[in-house]
């Protein structure tokens, strides 16, 4: 990041020079490689107040910069219209890649953030229902941003909040009830447990939308579960609860996950009561047919109206948001931001809700950040856990893990059976989180299996295997009797010298954006890029006399693909 602050000044400077004040600098690098190393199109952007052709400008801005003969550049080309394209000289190439050999385990890490602590929410599973594809989405774009934040400075925190009361709370329990004779045994396992809860929802779901007795009933449920009343029925209230929670620590440590903060909606929704009710004295809310509502039109014509305690007098996810942001607070002094991530779907509720929230605490809003993405769909279609064909987080990752343990099998490298497990189980991850953070956060993503699993590019497991094979390339090296060395220039500036120091540049753009997706693309192209190296270039020949310089620069890619596989949430295996 420092040659392209060098440079930026230098442009300013060129700009004054020939009387082009108060010019915004913006460098970024070329698409195609071979058009350079950065490049600007400032002259293109300023050409009109100078009245004359930006190519005219770009050619006067290059012949001043030139001037200043800045070590780290070889070239300055204008190109096209009137871009300007810099090229990094063979010397700072070779230091760059010396210079990562050499750094500490965050290459790439900068200040941005320093000082500042963030709290990021994410994943949100609810008891009593399953922990489906949405929750894996939520906590691969979550964790990602998590480490992002942290590599650039900030202290985070991270959180994770669970609706453990409502109506999806009194569906499952009501068909808990129904069929209570088959409850499983205390030596039934977590997952028969979890199926068993998952099933009882989906027939209480049911039996609610029919309406009638069933329905009533369900409703009395839901009230008894918020007032703690009747002891046979809290008594199976805890027992889903805890098989739940139990299920959902299993899946956060094979998905790398630990939370600093639980919140649940149990301990936000009296406190949100207490915020509405004080609120609606002071004009905030309204009653409307026995409910409290809140009139978000009043102060902006795209937010609509929504409902903060309904008819019997029952918080809705509105009011618990509300208390959620206020314990947060409390529970965490001095947070700078306050990060939420959650599917497209609730946009626009968080739309209306965080207006509400900037009429009671203006600091708390002015806080807060809402992070929707789009949702992931399977060839077959978008699903329901309503309706009960959704599949189930942890069952994708079981069904992609057995697709990798049958390869793994067949391929015959591996002896031992918790290798291979452990293997498929890091396949199987890089798999999903690839898929889920390839493009930026608000698309859908359409996931598929094969495509997930192929070693052809474009995926986990690729970046994974090329990660890998730098790793074997090296160790074969270094039993030839090869060291890494530097050197004073690189001896032929190779595409993968290129891209190796715009590692920095990538991370900080990614965190600023909350944008994954840039480390992911530069990953991606770093890979290929450097399995084109190794199509060509011998590594292990002690008789060439650029051996070292060239296990130099596989080591320095190897730990840059490591930093930016962990910023992904990615593992790479020591074999595939």
């Amino acid at each position: 990041m420092e040659i392209r602050i060098k440079i930026e000044k230098a442009l300013i400077k060129a700009l004054n020079k020939i009387g082009t004040e108060d010019a915004t600098v913006s460098l970024e690098h070329p698409t195609e490689i071979f058009r350079g190393d950065y490049t600007t199109n400032v002259a293109m952007v300023m050409a009109n107040r100078n009245d004359e052709s930006p190519r005219e400008l770009a050619e006067k801005i290059v012949a001043e910069m030139k001037k200043e003969d800045i070590k780290e550049i070889s070239k300055i080309e204008v190109a096209g219209p009137g871009f300007i394209n810099f090229y990094l000289s063979p010397r700072f190439l070779a230091e760059s890649v010396f210079g990562i050999f050499e750094s500490g385990e965050r290459i790439g890490s900068n200040s941005q953030l320093f000082g500042e602590k963030l709290m990021i929410e994410y994943t949100n599973p609810n008891p009593f229902k399953d922990f489906h594809i949405g929750h894996l989405m939520t906590n691969s774009i979550g964790e990602s941003l998590a480490r992002l934040f942290e590599y650039s400075g900030a202290i985070v925190v991270r959180a994770n909040y669970q609706g453990d009361v409502g109506p999806h709370v009194a569906k499952a329990l009501w068909g808990m009830m129904q069929n209570i004779d088959k409850k499983p045994s205390e030596k039934t396992s977590l997952i028969e447990n979890v199926r068993f809860i998952g099933e009882c929802y989906v027939e209480g779901n049911k039996a609610y939308e029919k309406g009638g007795k069933n329905k009533e009933e369900i409703d009395k449920i839901n009230k008894s579960v918020y007032e703690r009343d009747g002891v046979e029925l809290m008594e199976l209230y805890g027992w889903g609860r805890a098989v739940s929670l139990d299920y959902f620590e299993t899946l956060y440590k094979k998905l790398g996950t630990s939370f600093d903060h639980y919140f649940f909606e149990s301990q936000t929704f009296q406190k949100g009561l207490d915020i509405v009710e004080k609120n609606l004295k002071e004009g905030v809310f309204e009653n409307s047919d026995g409910a409290i509502i809140f009139r978000g039109e009043k102060y902006d014509k795209k937010l609509h109206t929504r409902v903060f305690v309904n008819s019997i007098g029952l918080p809705t996810y509105e009011t618990k948001d509300l208390g959620l942001a206020v314990l947060k607070s409390e529970k965490e002094e001095g947070i700078d931001k306050s990060i939420i991530i959650t599917g497209n779907e609730q946009k626009t509720y968080f739309d209306v809700m965080l207006k509400a929230l900037s009429l009671l605490y203006p600091d708390l809003a002015e806080k807060t950040t809402h992070i929707y993405h789009g949702m992931l769909i399977t060839p077959e279609g978008k699903m329901s856990s309503r309706k009960g064909n959704v599949m189930g987080g942890g069952t994708l990752l079981e069904d992609i893990e057995k697709v990798v343990l049958e390869r793994i099998k067949e391929g015959g490298k591996f002896t031992s059976e918790r290798q291979m497990k452990e293997t498929s189980e890091k396949i199987a991850l890089s798999a999903f989180r690839y898929s889920v953070l390839r493009q930026a956060l608000g698309k859908n993503v359409v996931f598929d299996i094969d495509q997930a699993l192929s070693f052809e590019g474009d995926s986990g497991p690729y970046l994974q295997y090329t990660s890998t094979r730098a790793k074997s390339v090296s160790e074969k090296a270094r039993k030839a009797g090869i060291k890494p060395e530097s050197a004073s220039e690189s001896p032929f500036v190779s595409e993968l010298e290129r891209l190796l120091y715009r590692f920095p540049d990538v991370v900080g753009r990614a965190q600023s954006e909350y944008a994954p997706h840039y480390v992911l693309t530069y990953l991606t192209s770093l890979a290929s890029s450097f399995n084109g190296f190794y199509a060509q270039e011998r590594i292990s020949d002690p008789k060439d006399p650029n051996c070292g310089y060239k296990l130099l620069l596989v080591e320095s890619f190897h730990k840059v693909m490591t930093s930016g596989l962990y910023l992904l949430g990615i593992e790479a295996p020591e074999k595939m």
